[in-house]
């Protein structure tokens, strides 16, 4: 292992981690001022949040590679510095179609960073320090989609200098620097003992596959479900047998495919992912209609529907630093306790939207959103433990870049088809009943969660009794 990661090196990788997680959702808070002043419709606004997610996610598996092999250290910091510049492109835009494709490149460039983050955490922490400091990187992954909304109505209501939501790409700038001078010092770089070269036909099939999936999820419902995206939507399951046959015969002829099938087929890997996959969709959904329903719904400012997730962010941060010694204690019953602790929160809310809580008496809503921000964090930091976990060292770049695949996928997915459910009951029923639509599906996924990681967790406990 190469000189061991300091706290400080963790801290500045964090730091990376957190701005393009964070920028998965800094816009959403933005998104009425930004349709007020460039003009932009609701199909524009879905591009500006979908264009990010889909580009962001494409890339994510590859960029591990990437890592791997010519040092994780360099491409994260060619990531960070992308990143600025990306950031700056969409606070100059000047028009939809701008904004547009500067999300693009921004989630592009965004893909470079998280896998090396993990990857370096997976190569450069001792063993024994290994948890802590993945708790670590749970908080501010998990966080930066809370601290973005909050950030985001900070930063809208602030208007600095008249900046209005180009604020919110702004302040990436500073940071971003920042980050990527630090990690050319205090990072250690690390890379696999034994690189390989780009897998050429894993990446087209991957990125075919990503692509059929996630743009007819987002184009579809706003088109009205044409034929093209039915036919693409129909290639996704043909096209992962393909990627899959093709990745053996690849590991079969002694050369590294894109997608290692030994690190696939890995129980604690395959299922974390496969759990982890529904639980963050049904979050990402409640983070897209939340801000829209504080607004629009109930008339707050963006500062205010900002404000409104500081309980949540709290809990969810502290529920982060306590998962290792709560895993000492609990062991897998970890992830079954957390999703009934969200799944109780979650509840809550439900309870108070007759109270109109949402339209004024906030605090009556305060003990649902910690009890979903605590079960959110203890849920999603044991699963990227355990993922994680399971991944050879070797790996550690491609195992980083494929759970984060998984978590931004999932996302764009949740936020495409809930925010789908969300408009239509809205148009019906209004936001009190549409937004109790969200929660219900949250709340269904979470039991969900809870009853299945808690048989598994038997399981495990009588094989080893």
């Amino acid at each position: 292992m190469s000189r061991p990661l300091s706290a400080l090196g963790l801290g500045v990788v964090l730091l990376g981690t957190l701005l393009p997680m964070m920028d998965s959702f800094i816009v959403n808070v933005a998104l009425p001022t930004i349709a007020g002043e460039l003009g932009a419709g609701t199909a524009d606004l879905e591009l500006v949040v979908a264009g990010y997610g889909i580009a962001f996610t494409l890339l994510l598996v590859l960029s591990g590679r990437l890592g791997d092999a010519f040092g994780r250290r360099r491409v994260l910091v060619l990531g960070l510095l992308g990143f600025v510049l990306a950031s700056l492109l969409c606070a100059l835009a000047a028009s939809p179609g701008w904004l547009i494709a500067a999300r693009v490149l921004q989630g592009a460039t965004a893909a470079l960073i998280p896998p090396q983050v993990l990857g370096t955490i997976q190569a450069a922490v001792p063993p024994d320090r290994r948890a802590r400091a993945m708790s670590r990187y749970a908080a501010v992954s998990g966080l930066a989609a809370i601290l973005g909304l909050l950030l985001g109505g900070v930063l809208v209501h602030a208007d600095l200098w008249g900046t209005s939501w180009r604020l919110v790409f702004l302040v990436n700038l500073p940071l971003g620097l920042a980050a990527a001078a630090l990690t050319a010092f205090v990072v250690p770089d690390t890379r696999s003992d034994h690189p390989a070269g780009v897998d050429l036909r894993g990446t087209a099939l991957l990125s075919a596959m990503v692509l059929a999936l996630l743009v007819p999820v987002n184009r579809g419902p706003v088109l009205g479900w044409p034929l093209w995206t039915i036919a693409l939507l129909a290639c996704v399951p043909v096209l992962a047998i393909v990627l899959w046959r093709t990745e053996k015969r690849v590991a079969g002829s002694g050369a590294v495919p894109l997608l290692p099938p030994s690190v696939l087929t890995e129980p604690k890997v395959r299922g974390g992912l496969l759990m982890l996959a529904p639980f963050l969709a049904a979050w990402a959904g409640f983070l897209f209609a939340l801000p829209l329903t504080l607004q629009h719904g109930f008339g707050l400012d963006p500062l205010l529907a900002g404000l409104a997730v500081v309980p949540m962010s709290l809990a969810f941060l502290l529920g982060s630093f306590a998962i290792p010694a709560l895993r000492t204690r609990l062991a897998d019953r970890v992830t079954p306790y957390g999703a009934l602790v969200q799944g109780a929160g979650i509840a809550w809310l439900l309870a108070a939207l007759p109270l109109g809580w949402l339209g004024g008496a906030v605090w009556s809503a305060l003990p649902g959103l910690v009890l979903i921000g605590l079960g959110q964090a203890l849920v999603v930091g044991t699963a990227n433990i355990s993922v994680l976990g399971a991944v050879p060292t070797a790996y550690a770049g491609v195992g980083g870049g494929l759970l984060v695949t998984v978590q931004q996928g999932s996302m764009a997915i949740g936020v495409a088809v809930l925010g789908t459910v969300f408009a239509a009951t809205l148009t019906g029923y209004g936001h009190a009943t549409a937004f109790g639509v969200v929660l219900a599906v949250q709340l269904v996924t979470g039991l969900a969660v809870a009853c299945t990681s808690r048989t598994k967790a038997s399981r495990v406990t009588a094989t080893v009794s």
